[in-house]
């Protein structure tokens, strides 16, 4: 009887954990859904080598891309303390340990297991360029000190390099097309997608030492020099882009100031651009230390030279003028100035880096109609040197160039690059987009995202919370079961 009774609770402990065990398995491997993990993080560092000052960039990136390129977001931006790299010529070695701080500040921002994978790069604008005209050896060693930094640094040194003008200008381009979602955008189905083909927005960028025009025409693009084409997210784009180099800022106001020098009979200089009442003293022989200054001093030039301001904004547009080579465009269609071929400018363009700073300045960033803008720069140009001071504590070290800047950029858009009156309300000046600073670096970086191998994002299998109750459930009444068994065969009195 005993026997009995032992055998048939011992089959029913073994048949519900048979049971529940087959149970638990059919909810584990049919219930399960597949789904994918979230993707690593990668990283990119890129240092911005302007003529004037460095500027870092941290960008970090899905790992698993789309389209072999890269969804990029900006981490981090860092300002290198001093000069552009170009003003260490002759102490190649400190510009190097300038980027120090910035690296640190980078490196705290990468895991440490991800810093050997993480590209680094450098690359150096029109400030290296004309350096590298003027003396392509103290370049060259600048960039092997500044290679030295980087290279010992735990990141994944990809070099330093002098960009081309027609790739800063392209880069650029990618990064404010990019930001503004032109190229691919977060859907509301929870995909990255791209875009319904629609007008691809210009850019206008100015730096100290050049500046850079692209954009898509509206046809064909004849000088094949002016092209740059490039695949991202699937698609190949291609734009017309130049760079003037020695048209930058900081070039203009050094050549405006050495044609001011030439028509001068003596030792002072009556500048337009200048607000009245202000002067200075200033040694000439800097003028002609740039690249950009083709003219010889005068004979007899003094050491020391007076510059006073007349505040003329009519007399500064004429001298600006002088700076360009208007007369080579005449008789000429598609060409913009000092005989360089350019389509007319065609849809929307965003004017960053000095556009907007001196128009920012100016206040003058609002979209306000042409007539706007014009009388507010040539008021500014009016007022004397006391109330400019008086109105803009802080400033001293730009404040005397907004004039010369604000007439310039007016003189470059309109009678250069040929916007008009009714095309002006298509040019927005920005600093930043979508939080992110606008230059070549982030159009840099996705670009090299499409160099770097994707990595497919890890898979699991998951569950609904009802489904894996129930699982744990029959899991347990699987292993109650099976040591009930357990305990019934071998401590059940034998009969």
């Amino acid at each position: 009887m005993g026997l009995t009774w032992k055998k048939r609770v011992l089959a029913a402990l073994q048949g519900a954990a048979v049971a529940s065990g087959l149970t638990t398995l059919i909810l584990v491997l049919v219930e399960a859904t597949s789904v994918l993990l979230p993707a690593e993080i990668k990283f990119g560092v890129v240092f911005d080598a302007g003529s004037s000052h460095t500027s870092v960039f941290v960008y970090q990136w899905p790992a698993d891309k789309q389209n072999n390129t890269g969804v990029v977001s900006q981490a981090l931006a860092c300002q290198v303390k001093g000069p552009g790299i170009s003003s260490y010529a002759l102490d190649p070695a400190q510009a190097g340990e300038s980027l120090e701080d910035c690296l640190e500040e980078a490196l705290a921002l990468i895991p440490e297991a991800r810093r050997r994978e993480t590209p680094v790069f450098l690359g150096a604008t029109a400030g290296m360029r004309l350096l590298s005209q003027k003396n392509s050896s103290q370049a060259g060693d600048i960039l092997v000190a500044i290679s030295r930094v980087l290279g010992r640094s735990p990141l994944d040194f990809w070099g330093a390099e002098i960009l081309a003008g027609r790739d800063e200008g392209a880069l650029g381009w990618i990064t404010i097309n990019y930001v503004l979602g032109m190229l691919v955008k977060y859907s509301f189905s929870g995909e990255w997608i791209r875009p319904l083909e629609g007008p691809l927005v210009g850019a206008l960028d100015m730096g100290g030492a050049s500046t850079q025009i692209t954009f898509v025409p509206g046809g064909p693009i004849l000088d094949k020099s002016t092209q740059a084409t490039f695949h991202l997210y699937g698609s190949e784009h291609s734009v017309y882009t130049h760079s003037y180099l020695c048209f930058g800022r900081d070039q203009m106001l050094t050549r405006l100031l050495a044609q001011l020098l030439q028509s001068s009979p003596g030792p002072l200089i009556r500048h337009p651009c200048y607000h009245s009442g202000y002067w200075a003293t200033l040694s000439p022989a800097t003028l002609y230390e740039s690249p950009c200054v083709h003219t010889t001093p005068p004979p007899g030039l003094a050491w020391n030279l007076t510059v006073e301001g007349t505040g003329n904004p009519g007399a500064c547009v004429s001298a600006i003028r002088g700076l360009f080579n208007f007369s080579s465009c005449e008789g000429r269609g598609h060409c913009a100035f000092n005989g360089v071929y350019q389509p007319p400018v065609r849809g929307q363009f965003y004017a960053f880096s000095n556009f907007y700073y001196t128009f920012h300045f100016l206040n003058v960033t609002s979209k306000q109609p042409l007539a706007t803008v014009n009388a507010t720069v040539w008021e500014f140009c009016q007022r004397p040197w006391k109330q400019v001071e008086a109105s803009s504590p802080g400033q001293d070290h730009w404040l005397r160039d907004y004039c010369a800047s604000g007439l310039y950029i007016l003189t470059l858009l309109l009678e250069g690059y040929g916007f008009r009156e009714d095309t002006w309300s298509s040019i927005e000046f920005r600093k930043q987009l979508g939080g992110m600073d606008i230059g070549w670096t982030l159009g840099y970086t996705l670009n090299l995202t499409s160099m770097i191998p994707a990595q497919l994002p890890a898979r699991w299998r998951a569950e609904s919370y009802g489904v894996w109750a129930a699982g744990v459930v029959f899991a347990v009444l699987t292993v109650v079961a099976t040591l009930g068994a357990t305990a019934v065969h071998l401590l059940w009195p034998r009969g």
